[in-house]
């Protein structure tokens, strides 16, 4: 086996769309000896959409490892940190090349918060994936590493993508950032589901409220980044990959949404309104997890580049971001929040200007 000369690391490998990434890797001639890969997900035993996808190795053994992380709870996120961060120091496995922030969880007529008392549709999202990638900065390859967040038009209240679920019709729920503090959103007392009669439209705010986290935190890291004198040449970015057929809907007690809508329908008419809107609503896996790699590895065509800083995607296009990402104010109110319910200690990340 040829020695990879990066490492790729991608949570919730065994969703629809982080298995279609993983396939992606281990099935391209190129990226399936040149990456190590360390595919995280919730149990290692049962992660049968990502074993089907790592079985399809038809060139040659791709090393890779699986790994149990639950991002809900941050002593896992320190845990796995940890121990990659100690493999790399020694020589074990190669420097991160990219790092692909893709588990979500996403409820509907529940809502349920973690030991810590979070929202775990945002400690999930969000605040596990901050501070894996905080923790992991010392172990990325500082000329070529990248964090890729895989975000959602549900994010932006404004995108006329919403306008098809009403979620976001009443004004109170035009601004998501609407205070000097992130904690409604991550005490859960934000779009709460006990208020909501749709029996899904609390949940999906709430999980476009986590994403909107994501977002904003793009300019939020580049620009600290951009600042540290070792890490400056690492980029951060944000994919939309847009409405794809995963299992993200499994907790819905719709069988028409679940079933009938989400397993049949969409995936049908996905494979049709591709030839003519590639990056449309409606997307098949193997193509969003294409512009996924391509986002992480890819050196163009445009909007791609060597360095692709900050950039924010719809597919293989530049895509529209939230202006509350875009707030310098709401960047910094959020980073400030989320050292306090990480408790970031000192010598937990090289990042230089991280307070």
């Amino acid at each position: 086996m040829i020695n990879p000369k990066g490492t790729i690391i991608v949570t919730g490998a065994n969703g629809g769309l982080g298995s279609a990434t993983v396939s992606q890797i281990v099935t391209s001639p190129q990226l399936n000896s040149s990456y190590h890969g360390v595919y995280t997900v919730r149990n290692t035993t049962a992660a049968h959409t990502l074993d089907t996808a790592l079985s399809n190795q038809n060139l040659r053994p791709h090393s890779h490892e699986k790994v149990s992380l639950d991002l809900s709870q941050l002593s896992s996120v320190r845990e796995v940190a940890a121990d990659i961060n100690e493999r790399i120091a020694a020589g074990t496995i190669p420097r991160i090349h990219a790092l692909i922030l893709n588990a979500g969880y996403e409820e509907f007529e529940t809502q349920t918060w973690t030991q810590n008392g979070l929202d775990t549709t945002f400690a999930t999202n969000y605040l596990g994936h901050w501070l894996l990638t905080l923790l992991l900065l010392q172990s990325m390859d500082p000329q070529v590493g990248r964090v890729l967040w895989i975000s959602s038009w549900s994010h932006n209240p404004h995108d006329p993508r919403n306008s098809w679920n009403g979620s976001f019709k009443e004004a109170r729920y035009n601004t998501i950032f609407s205070s000097d503090t992130i904690n409604p959103i991550a005490k859960g007392s934000w779009s709460t589901s006990k208020d909501d009669k749709t029996g899904w439209a609390a949940g999906y705010r709430r999980y476009g409220a986590s994403k909107l986290c994501g977002v904003a935190t793009i300019s939020e890291l580049q620009r600290r980044l951009d600042q540290d004198s070792k890490l400056h040449n690492i980029s951060v970015l944000g994919i939309d990959p847009g409405l794809v057929n995963t299992g993200i809907v499994r907790r819905s007690g719709s069988w028409f949404l679940r079933v009938l809508l989400w397993q049949l329908l969409l995936p049908a008419m996905a494979i049709v309104l591709i030839f003519l809107f590639p990056n449309g609503p409606l997307r098949p896996a193997r193509k969003s997890a294409s512009d996924i790699v391509a986002a992480a590895l890819g050196n163009g065509p445009p909007p791609l580049s060597a360095r692709p800083k900050g950039l924010y995607l719809n597919g293989s296009e530049l895509g529209a971001r939230n202006p509350e990402a875009r707030d310098p104010a709401k960047g910094a109110m959020l980073w400030r929040d989320t050292l306090r319910y990480t408790q970031l200690g000192d010598r937990e990340t090289c990042l230089e200007n991280w307070r």
